[in-house]
């Protein structure tokens, strides 16, 4: 394991990057952790002829890191109605990323908008239009699914649904100037 390989100590399944397929990777299978950011993970299988592939943290524990529950725990007191924090929501997706961009989503200008729509019994639903850095990029559902796990963690939240539009069409200019120092734009 000289070049940094780990592994894995169980089968798991993974999404290939970018098209977004789902494989399975068996018990032992040499892995580099290529990114590691929001939870999730980044990994590069050599022998595989497409090499990225995206972990979520519910398999944490087969690459030896600290194993996650696939939903994360309701923050604070779980309440579901009264004022929600939109604040708390924007944080929640600063910890998505693309699992090629150590970059989130919010400041990779990703997020188009986020309407907060009180629910008759109670709670709020959470209504995010996002884009993709490429309209061809197989990862939208699962970068998708992942801002709407975590949005769904925050207090008062009952419901979120987070659609992947391409009108406006993403451009470099959206980035925000701390994604494009991060990045090494400026």
């Amino acid at each position: 394991m000289s070049n940094g390989s780990i592994h894995l100590s169980r089968d798991i399944e993974v999404i290939q990057i970018p098209s977004g397929l789902t494989k399975k990777l068996e018990k032992g299978t040499p892995v580099i952790i290529t990114q590691a950011l929001g939870g999730t993970y980044t990994i590069y299988v050599e022998h595989m002829s497409t090499g990225l592939f995206r972990v979520l943290a519910a398999d944490a524990d087969a690459l030896g890191k600290a194993p996650a529950d696939a939903a994360p725990a309701r923050n604070g007191t779980g309440k579901t109605d009264g004022p929600l924090d939109e604040d708390a929501i924007w944080t929640q997706l600063k910890t998505c990323y693309d699992p090629e961009i150590p970059v989130n989503i919010v400041d990779l200008g990703l997020i188009y908008s986020l309407e907060i729509k009180p629910q008759e019994g109670g709670g709020n639903l959470v209504e995010v239009k996002m884009t993709l850095t490429a309209p061809g990029c197989g990862m939208g559902p699962s970068i998708a699914s992942d801002a709407q796990r975590k949005i769904l963690s925050v207090p008062g939240v009952t419901d979120a649904q987070v659609d992947v539009v391409w009108d406006p069409p993403w451009s470099a200019e959206r980035i925000s100037q701390e994604g494009k120092q991060k990045l090494g734009m400026v």
